[in-house]
């Protein structure tokens, strides 16, 4: 059974479709995160990129003392590398070292490429190796989409963590093979988007005019949901945590009663067999269009 990762990107920025009461405030944020400590999650995903989520996260480290019992992952800010950079290494430290003072650390369990195109960059690959050698990251890592840069990743034979989108809709991961051959590598597999944004807690009728192409999927989804009795969040966390592959499952929330139904969840019983083999028979080889929030505004990267 994959772990929880607390993800962070709704502390730090306006975040999701189906966000409907907006950025918590700091003392939210502070509260969910300490409700999830609490809980007995031990591992927080975070990001440059995240607005001012690892501030806030520097607040609540500052606040606790409580660093040391907690993993922390963040990733290097977006394309920040430029074609021409005469200083892979030291920009990328830099990079590091301002999210280590903005979260109160001296050092990251994980340091992620959040450009997954990075990895065919040997020099940006080595200056990640470096930062773990000099004991500013425990493990290294690439945040994916396509699962090419999965496999160009595991081929490095230096990279720990990778990251991928997985959820009902999105099951290229196990379906091609990938997670499996990471693991195999001795990568530790970690997953995101499992609601797809809030895509998938958001009625049908509900959808804004540039998401309608998805609506046959989530009719289609609510149709097993019902078939089944089954609950919708239940249903969605545990299709992917219940793959055996999968380590850690990435979660984001954007208030306190949704933490605590995901973590109730999360330690409940799990779903039946023939619920997980309906929603893998049903949804196949789903179309980018669907399953990429990148491609749902013109292009315009979303996670």
């Amino acid at each position: 059974m994959a772990q929880l990762c607390l993800g962070t990107v709704q502390f730090g920025m306006e975040y999701g479709i189906c966000n409907l009461s907006g950025k918590p405030s700091t003392e939210q944020s502070l509260e969910m995160i300490d409700i999830a400590v609490r809980q007995g999650i031990d591992t927080i995903d975070t990001a440059g990129a995240y607005g001012t989520a690892e501030d806030v996260l520097g607040e609540y480290f500052k606040m606790t003392k409580n660093a040391g019992n907690i993993k922390v992952i963040s990733k290097l800010r977006p394309n920040i590398i430029g074609r021409d950079e005469k200083d892979i290494y030291g920009t990328i430290r830099r990079e590091c070292e301002r999210s280590l003072k903005r979260m109160n650390l001296e050092k990251l369990d994980g340091y992620l490429l959040h450009t997954p195109e990075y990895i065919y960059n040997p020099g940006i690959v080595e200056a990640l190796v470096r930062l773990k050698e000099e004991h500013l990251t425990e493990h290294t890592g690439v945040s994916i989409y396509e699962l090419k840069e999965g496999y160009a990743a595991v081929e490095t034979g230096c990279i720990d963590y990778i990251q991928l989108p997985y959820s009902v809709l999105d099951q290229r991961g196990v379906r091609q093979g990938f997670i499996r051959c990471a693991k195999q590598a001795g990568i530790t597999v970690f997953t995101r988007s499992a609601f797809l944004q809030g895509l998938f807690m958001m009625k049908p009728e509900q959808l804004p005019l540039h998401l309608t192409h998805t609506r046959p999927y989530l009719e289609e989804f609510e149709r097993i949901l019902d078939k089944f009795h089954a609950d919708k969040a239940d249903v969605l966390l545990h299709f992917v945590s219940g793959e055996p592959d999968i380590d850690y499952l990435v979660f984001g929330v954007d208030t306190k009663e949704q933490l605590l139904q995901d973590i109730r969840y999360s330690q409940g019983d799990g779903i039946s067999q023939a619920l997980i083999q309906e929603i893998r028979d049903t949804f196949k080889n789903i179309e980018k269009e669907v399953i990429f929030p990148s491609l749902w505004s013109g292009g315009k990267q979303a996670e």
